[in-house]
């Protein structure tokens, strides 16, 4: 039995998730057309600028609405955790049939706590490399898919008050240069799913272990009202937990920051608006109202736009100092990712992977992708 109810999870998340903005049939068959011809647009200004190249075959991206992106997901989770699900049920199931219907309704509240958490994300969302697709009819694992989520990005362009075009091929620079990460790269997606997978069979913890950290989630709500910078992933956390975590928080860091890095630095030559988009849409990141900030501190948003800027501020540093050539590199092997502690400390990565020689001549690092 399942300790997550994946039907559960769609059903919940699709009836909570708020309408998308209106539009028009034609604009809304236009929007799409063009969000499918940029995201093949930009796969060429992406392979140029970054000098990787894709091992196979990219397609246009799929476009979805807020209930596909949702579904989506789930069947990425049920990829990634299921196995190691079954294998936690298959042990609790020797405990007796009181432990089995424990399992049963504990698996009915986990999959409305998770479809109540992609609703709320799925409003929010402008696309993603889906690393983790359920196997094809022949039985094969696809390698992954490039999502847009066209409501909301025509809802930000809206807001943003800013030229649809010039933004749709800026949204498709920053996702497509995932797809290049992990198709040019393809150990990069098992290490990603080994971590995953680690970091959840750490999770056992017995009865007194769970009250301190359910004690530790509470004292992180509060923090989180207060303004501070808690959220419940850290909370329910061991120190096991944490350590992988930091790996986890490492590799999505560099990748998120290397989207940013590279959305902005080719936005000048085929985004004529792009230094306007970037300060409008930093100026949104920031400027949520105070429940909607504390909802994303629990959730670990906050966290994440800390990954973007830290991220982004590693791949300049280093591109700035030892070039694309050298910072491709990092693309080689496990060993060559940044820690988190390099992360923060891109002369420590390049002392240790890039070229140590280039440090003492280097020049100042280049400005700030977000400014």
């Amino acid at each position: 039995m399942n300790l997550i109810d994946w039907d559960v999870a769609v059903n919940t998340g699709v009836r909570l998730v708020r309408p998308g903005p209106q539009v028009d049939l034609a604009d809304a068959r236009q929007a799409v057309a063009q969000l499918r011809e940029l995201s093949a647009v930009a796969q060429g200004h992406v392979r140029d600028f970054t000098r990787l190249q894709p091992l196979e075959p990219a397609g246009p991206a799929v476009i979805v609405d807020r209930p596909g992106w949702i579904k989506a997901n789930v069947d990425g989770f049920r990829v990634v955790l299921e196995p190691i699900l079954d294998r936690l049920s298959r042990e609790r199931a020797g405990n007796g049939t009181a432990a089995n219907l424990t399992t049963a309704v504990g698996s009915r509240v986990t999959g409305v706590q998770l479809g109540a958490v992609l609703s709320y994300l799925a409003g929010r969302v402008l696309g993603q490399y889906e690393l983790f697709l359920p196997p094809d009819p022949s039985g094969a694992a696809p390698t992954g898919r490039l999502t847009l989520v066209a409501p909301n990005i025509v809802h930000a362009e809206r807001e943003l008050d800013v030229d649809p075009h010039d933004f749709r091929l800026w949204v498709c620079l920053h996702e497509e240069t995932h797809r290049v990460q992990f198709t040019a790269n393809p150990w990069l997606r098992e290490y990603v799913q080994t971590q995953m997978q680690e970091m959840l069979l750490t999770a056992n913890v017995d009865a007194g272990e769970l009250l301190t950290r359910l004690r530790a989630a509470g004292e992180a709500v509060a923090d989180a009202v207060r303004g501070g910078d808690s959220n419940l992933i850290q909370a329910f956390q061991s120190p096991e937990q944490t350590e992988i975590m930091d790996r986890i928080t490492a590799v999505m860091s560099l990748a998120e920051g290397h989207g940013d890095y590279v959305m902005d630095a080719v936005g000048p030559e085929v985004v004529p608006t792009v230094t306007e988009i970037r300060r409008r849409f930093q100026r949104r990141r920031e400027g949520a109202n105070p429940i909607e900030k504390v909802i994303r501190q629990l959730l670990g948003i906050e966290l994440k736009m800390k990954q973007y800027e830290e991220g982004s501020a590693f791949v300049r540093h280093v591109v700035a100092h030892v070039g694309m050539a050298d910072f491709n590199r990092v693309w080689e092997s496990p060993e060559n990712l940044p820690t988190l502690k390099e992360i923060r400390d891109p002369d420590a990565w390049i002392a240790r992977v890039a070229r140590p020689a280039a440090l003492p001549d280097a020049g100042p690092a280049g400005g700030s992708a977000g400014e």
